[in-house]
């Protein structure tokens, strides 16, 4: 009967865990829709922003501008910085691991280039490891909200930026999880400084809506169209090139730094309810192997009990 009570307390502990798996589950998916709102909310700036961009693009010449240092692409490459995104809890698959990992991938391969290398981490899993291995750090963010916001993104642009503008590095490269689907999402790496002026609208910016499908979540990927009007040819500027693009670009900036936090957060959301979902889904068959062994141990006895009243009854005869 011990055993018995042994299953018996192993299925109501499974059960319970399935209960908690479920509940974030459900949690994680909520979150991924505000994440989606607020790219959504985030997006007609974005748009204007690119198109103003774009347009002074096709009126000025940019490599005519000399004291814009966020341009600076002909500046001496001798040190680099890597900003790596990740979270800062865990129970989301292999999110955290695979950021570390094409962290650490990307930190070697420049170091083997002979280049100085620092790292600016965001997350308290990617500022755990990485401290614990002595790696050069300059600055860390935690406590982050889960779905990111223009202040964080302005807060740690301004750290970049420091860095970037005093000379203290020549490059940023940005590491982080870009967002594909619900149950896909891929490390990738992006240099955020110096800004490339031939990049600044790109055809292939995209946003991601959630939707339901048959009672499943399910994400639909698209471009959206910039209806930003162009600006008139006899437009004149009251500012030289230099105070708009000084003024702009840090902006731009700002905008790719949240979208990309953006992208992280859901994909970090969505390797967690893939993960929760996937726990629930063992929990379950677990239960019911347990509960068919109970059965099985219970019959045992029951029968081992008729047995021995049998074999009594007939002693006794």
């Amino acid at each position: 009967m011990a055993n018995l009570k042994e299953i018996r307390d192993r299925i109501s502990s499974v059960k319970n865990t399935r209960k908690i798996t479920e509940a974030m589950r459900l949690v994680a998916a909520a979150k991924v829709r505000r994440a989606q709102e607020q790219v959504l909310r985030s997006r007609p700036f974005a748009d204007r922003l690119a198109r103003v961009l774009q347009n002074l693009q096709s009126r000025l010449r940019f490599e005519d501008v000399v004291n814009t240092p966020l341009l600076e692409q002909e500046r001496p490459l001798r040190h680099i910085t890597l900003l790596a995104v990740s979270a800062d809890r865990g129970l989301c698959g292999g999110y955290n691991a695979n950021i570390i990992k094409r962290t650490e991938q990307r930190f070697n391969e420049l170091k083997g280039q002979g280049y100085e290398i620092s790292m600016v981490l965001i997350g308290r899993k990617a500022t755990t490891y990485f401290q614990n291995r002595s790696y050069p750090i300059t600055a860390t963010f935690t406590g982050l909200d889960q779905v990111p916001n223009a202040e964080e993104a302005r807060a740690i642009g301004d750290q970049i930026l420091a860095e970037f503008l005093s000379g203290s590095t020549d490059r940023v490269e940005m590491v982080y999880t870009k967002f594909i689907n619900l149950v896909s999402s891929a490390p990738v790496s992006q240099t955020l400084l110096p800004l490339d002026p031939q990049g600044i609208a790109s055809p292939d910016d995209e946003i991601f809506r959630l939707t339901t499908r048959e009672g499943q979540l399910a994400v639909e990927r698209g471009t959206a169209a910039n209806a930003e009007p162009a600006l008139e040819s006899d437009f004149v500027f009251e500012q030289s090139p230099d105070q708009l693009l000084n003024a702009l670009l840090p902006l731009y900036l700002e905008n790719q730094l949240l979208r990309s936090l953006q992208e992280s957060a859901a994909s970090e959301l969505a390797s967690r309810m893939t993960a929760m979902n996937n726990a629930s889904d063992n929990a379950k068959a677990l239960a019911k192997s347990l509960t068919l062994d109970y059965n099985k141990a219970r019959q045992a006895a029951i029968t081992q009990e008729i047995l021995e009243v049998v074999g009594g009854a007939t002693a006794m005869a």
